[in-house]
């Protein structure tokens, strides 16, 4: 087989220039589409998929693993590279664990399951927006409202108290952000300590959270070890409020940005379930996943040799022109199902469906509280996260 046309491999991962948009350094992957390569921090080189039709072939593809405990798994940074020894619940297991992870969880995740939660979703944004205006503008958005609607949402979903946020938004940060491997090891053992304690003092309650339901029914058959349910408790609470809190921040940047889709937007609130997909696609906030090939993959006139590294940059996947016509425009009218802003395969995202609700309660109850809502420093003045962890605002001053 033959390797596609290179030159020297792009550097991965990169700052984004535009929070809204791929890292400038990406264009020549662009280019390189479906595969090329890039280098990591350590000078390794492992492919990157860039093409859309090639990342879902490959996403569905059990040749590619998501154990990261895997000696050839690819790290994009120094602190993933010193602690991906430890094992990951549904994110970092393969098929059989995984799927038997995934079976307990999807009951509570399916449409109808969300449906539910919706009236109880838009109860947590007015309360917050109520706050908002009563204290006046101008506002911080991310401490205001964008983060507390998911963790309110996602504590109640689980069973978590939500007057412990303060401490596991904390620890949440120190995991995806800390500056060192030890930062980002304390913030786990800090969350592996508070779930033990917490799945403790729900043996023999009556809780109806997800945990509660998981103590009863699987932890207490056997069926779920206590180490097991810690793990899939740090990963349900922190992917359940992190990623949905950069998308309304960072979705609300973007907005206000664009003035004009933002007018039809308002003008025509019906588009919000197809704009909510436009800015998952446009903004593919979770960009860089991982994997390793297990054994020889042939795919778009390559060989992924076994043991090699894979990442897959949604940013670029989503930007690929042959599915997406004029990808780098904001498009309410488009079709974007297909976009992988939520994964693809078996791990596909499990919350994929508690994100939309949110995201569209979010968006419109915000824009029509606060017609006039509007930023309230220069755009390019308002800090963003850097390119190695989940991309976002850090900072969103708004007023109106």
């Amino acid at each position: 087989m033959t390797e596609p046309l290179t030159t020297d491999p792009v550097a991965f991962p990169q700052d984004r220039t535009c929070p809204y948009h791929p890292p400038t350094a990406y264009d020549p992957l662009r280019e390189a589409r479906p595969l090329s390569r890039v280098s990591l921090f350590d000078g390794r080189t492992v492919w990157v998929v860039t093409g859309h039709g090639a990342a879902r072939d490959l996403l569905a593809d059990p040749r590619l693993s998501s154990d990261r405990t895997r000696p050839a798994f690819p790290a994009p940074t120094r602190r993933f590279a010193e602690v991906r020894n430890r094992r990951v619940a549904l994110l970092g297991l393969d098929d059989p664990e995984h799927r038997i992870q995934r079976r307990m969880l999807v009951p509570s995740f399916t449409l109808k399951r969300i449906a539910g939660l919706r009236p109880r979703i838009q109860e947590t944004v007015d309360r917050l927006l109520d706050r908002m205006e009563r204290q006046g503008p101008p506002a911080e958005l991310v401490d205001a409202f964008a983060l507390p609607v998911p963790s309110m949402v996602i504590c109640a979903l689980l069973g978590v108290p939500y007057e412990d946020h303060d401490f596991f938004e904390e620890q949440s940060r120190r995991l995806l952000r800390g500056p060192t491997a030890a930062d980002t090891e304390k913030a786990r053992e800090a969350l592996d300590a508070y779930f033990g304690t917490l799945i403790d003092r729900k043996h023999g309650g009556q809780g109806d959270g997800l945990l509660d339901e998981l103590v009863r029914d699987r932890l207490s058959e056997g069926a779920l070890d206590r180490e097991e349910l810690i793990s899939l408790a740090t990963i349900l609470l922190v992917a359940g409020h992190e990623t949905t809190a950069n998308m309304i921040s960072l979705g609300t940047f973007t907005l206000l940005r664009h003035p004009e889709q933002l007018a039809e937007l308002r003008a025509e609130p019906a588009l919000m379930p197809a704009a909510v997909e436009e800015l998952l696609r446009f903004l593919s906030i979770a960009d860089g996943l991982l994997r390793v090939a297990v054994e020889d993959i042939e795919t778009a006139g390559t060989t992924i040799r076994a043991g090699e590294g894979v990442v897959f940059s949604t940013s670029v996947i989503n930007r690929d022109e042959h599915t997406f016509p004029e990808p780098d425009d904001l498009d309410w009218h488009r079709s974007t199902r297909q976009h992988l802003a939520f994964g693809f395969g078996i791990h596909q995202c499990l919350g994929q469906n508690l994100a939309r609700a949110e995201m569209e309660i979010a968006l419109l109850s915000l824009f029509d509280r606060f017609p006039g809502l509007r930023l309230d420093a220069p755009a390019d003045t308002i800090a963003f996260k850097p390119g190695d962890t989940i991309q976002g605002m850090l900072e969103l001053p708004v007023t109106w």
